[in-house]
């Protein structure tokens, strides 16, 4: 959500500012802008729309500087326009800002300012920053965007630039990510590793409450009250191969084949086949105190919560602990009740959801161990929580989550193992799910060898408006993501619901124009899903049905079948979500959208 990027060293900076923003595409934005520390002062150039109109402004416009900052922006106050992109200016035109966050107090800040002579050119909480920086500015432009954000309430990550100081960049973070990177006599600051990823892979993450000031000759990292702070350079252990296409044509599709080797690098080194367990070093919780949990509540958004929904039916079933799980932003806003014996796991790709992390904080700040299972090393969760577990997905660069979902299941899955061989499971049942778990990335391989099949019953289907996703016990959350999948991309309503609740409402829709999609298992529930699709046919409903392989009698009821390999139940939402994926994917295609940067979307969600 948003995208910042910040250069200044010894080469021209608006190409590699440029590159920056391209690189943090995939985070959603509608407008761009750039600004360059020149002889004559800040050049700036913005606009509405894509990065590619931005590129065309700039090219033989924008002088060569050494020193810049640019901005993707994914509007909060103020409708998408020229006027209201990044970066800012202050009424001299001097000091240019970046940000973002949400400023929750800038009605207050704009009038008291406004009063004092101030005047604002756009309709953003962004341009009170510039202004407040503009009357605190007296020769020391850390000091000035210290006094500035004393004042400020509400979520930042900001960068500053100033033509008075002209070998210097400001940034502080509160709520909103923002990396250093440290190169080779030049240094960049970003809100993502992959905008500076070509240049240099050495890191500092900020913290909240902290700022860095970048020059020339090196920087230094304080609080916004100017205390010195003392940082760890860390190395990322991504790649920029890592965060390129690859010859695919969408990077979601990327995602979607690389499913097998990412959940391959979630289970590597963590499954111990004599034993029929597990290894989670980072929990940081012995086995007496994971013996005592009993009660686990998981909270999570959109793709992440639907992974939560499938660790319930898991770790209920095979660890015997009662488990609630609640939106992240549900969670923050009410007084839960966190007893003692009670662990909160928060689940984010990014480790950085704002109301994930405001759940987290607010569990821990009742008292509760905070667990987190998350993809970023270095992310905000990451470093908060209590303890945790990586899932080593690589960069997830489609807007749309496909391959941190079942990464997520896969290390829920492995949790599942561990607690349940403390709690409740026979050694025998755990070499079982070992060894299925050693299985699946070979069986998400088999369905994706069908893709081409999967796109054919998507060029059938995608001109259809409204679709019905159904499942049953731990594949009702597969229908929810299926559903959203669909939403997110294609822009077709779409609905996920227990199939068993369809006759309680949503069978009003079902009619020969609404393709219904059942997530049909050879399990304890096929019979009563097999009802439904009985329900649905004589409504003259489509169906596009998920089954086991070798299911003939399927056919007879449904008018499309993709077949998943078996596996063990509680497996197989990591295999049924696939087809679903492709689906989403394909119906998107053939409707002209967007696949990696679907409308009104951001990766990562860091405001409200």
């Amino acid at each position: 959500m948003c995208g910042i990027i910040g250069y200044i060293g010894k080469k021209d900076a608006v190409p590699i500012l440029l590159e920056g923003l391209h690189r943090m595409e995939y985070r959603g934005y509608d407008s761009a802008g750039i600004a360059i520390l020149a002889p004559e002062g800040v050049i700036l150039e913005k606009t509405a729309g894509k990065i590619a109109l931005l590129e065309k402004k700039v090219k033989d416009v924008l002088p060569s500087g050494t020193v810049g900052i640019a901005h993707t922006r994914w509007a909060t106050h103020g409708e998408p326009s020229t006027e209201n992109a990044h970066p800012h200016l202050d009424c001299t035109g001097k000091i240019a800002v970046v940000h973002n966050g949400i400023i929750e107090n800038f009605a207050v800040l704009k009038q008291k300012l406004t009063d004092e002579g101030h005047v604002f050119a756009t309709d953003t909480d962004t341009e009170v920053l510039a202004h407040l920086i503009e009357k605190y500015y007296e020769g020391n432009l850390e000091e000035a965007v210290g006094s500035a954000l004393s004042l400020v309430e509400g979520t930042y990550g900001i960068a500053v630039v100033c033509s008075e100081s002209p070998g210097k960049i400001v940034g502080a973070r509160n709520g909103s990510p923002l990396v250093v990177g440290v190169g080779k006599n030049e240094y960049f600051l970003a809100s993502d590793v992959a905008a500076m990823l070509r240049h240099t892979n050495q890191v500092i993450y900020l913290d909240d409450g902290e700022m860095v000031v970048l020059e020339q000759a090196g920087f230094r990292t304080t609080t916004i009250s100017q205390e010195r702070v003392s940082k760890k350079i860390e190395e990322v252990s991504w790649n920029l191969e890592m965060v390129e296409k690859a010859g695919y044509r969408h990077f979601m599709l990327k995602e979607i084949f690389e499913q097998p080797q990412s959940l391959r690098n979630a289970l590597r080194g963590r499954l111990i086949l004599d034993e029929g367990m597990a290894r989670l070093g980072g929990l940081n919780m012995s086995e007496k105190e994971l013996r005592k949990v009993d009660r686990i509540i998981i909270t999570a958004c959109g793709t992440s919560w639907h992974a939560a929904l499938v660790g319930e039916y898991m770790l209920e079933e095979h660890a015997r602990v009662p488990v609630e799980v609640e939106y992240a932003s549900e969670f923050r806003y009410r007084n839960p009740v966190l007893r003692d014996g009670t662990v909160v796991i928060v689940i984010s790709q990014s480790g950085e959801t704002a109301d994930t992390l405001a759940a987290m904080r607010e569990a821990k700040k009742k008292g509760a161990k905070a667990l987190g299972i998350c993809n970023v090393v270095g992310s905000t969760i990451a470093r908060e929580s209590d303890g945790g577990v990586y899932i080593h997905a690589g960069p997830e660069i489609g807007v749309a989550s496909t391959k941190a979902f079942t990464s997520q299941l896969a290390v829920l899955a492995i949790l599942t193992l561990y607690l349940g061989r403390l709690r409740a499971m026979s050694i025998d049942r755990g070499k079982s799910l070992v060894s299925e778990l050693y299985r699946i990335p070979e069986k998400v391989e088999k369905i994706l060898s069908e893709s081409s099949k999967i796109e054919e019953i998507a060029k059938e289907y995608f001109t259809h408006s409204n679709f019905l996703y159904l499942g049953r016990g731990c594949n009702f959350p597969v229908a929810l993501e299926g559903a959203l999948k669909l939403k997110e991309i294609s822009y077709i309503h779409a609905e996920g619901y227990p199939a068993a609740e369809m006759k309680h409402g949503p069978i009003a829709l079902i009619d020969e124009n609404m393709p219904v999609v059942f997530v049909c298992l050879r399990d304890s529930a096929y019979d009563k899903i097999m009802s439904n699709m009985e329900e649905v046919r004589a409504r003259r409903g489509k169906i596009i049905a998920v089954g086991t392989e070798g299911d003939t009698e399927l056919q007879k009821k449904a008018d499309h079948v993709i077949y998943v390999p078996e596996t063990l139940g509680i497996l197989t939402p990591i295999l049924t979500v696939v087809p679903l994926q492709l689906l989403a994917y394909y119906i998107a295609v053939h409707r002209g959208c967007d696949v990696d940067q679907p409308r009104n979307l951001a990766k990562s969600v860091t405001v409200e």
